[in-house]
């Protein structure tokens, strides 16, 4: 299963002309493209879905889910499955 992870995003930066930036999901920080929420920024919290982030959400709703996330002991399950497809989409590039 893959589901859409909510995070916070702490850093933002442009690769190679792209849009991405740093986001937290409990501790855990990991690169994502945010080409597709120009109004984000630092400290707003956002769903990340294959290494993009696709929706931004308020606080109270990020915070909620990460805690079910976390009690179910799917956080790390979900990191690691986003990550997988992201990587098998770039092998296919």
């Amino acid at each position: 299963m893959c589901l859409g992870i909510p995070g916070k995003v702490v850093e933002i930066y442009e690769t190679n002309g792209t849009r991405m930036g740093k986001v937290d999901f409990s501790g855990i920080q990991k690169e994502v493209c945010l080409a597709y929420l120009p109004e984000i920024e630092v400290g707003d919290y956002t769903i990340i879905h294959v290494g993009f982030a696709i929706t931004q959400l308020d606080e109270a709703s990020a915070l909620e889910t990460l805690a079910l996330f976390n009690e179910m002991g799917m956080l790390e399950e979900e990191l690691l499955a986003n990550e997988e497809l992201v990587a098998g989409e770039e092998e296919i590039t």
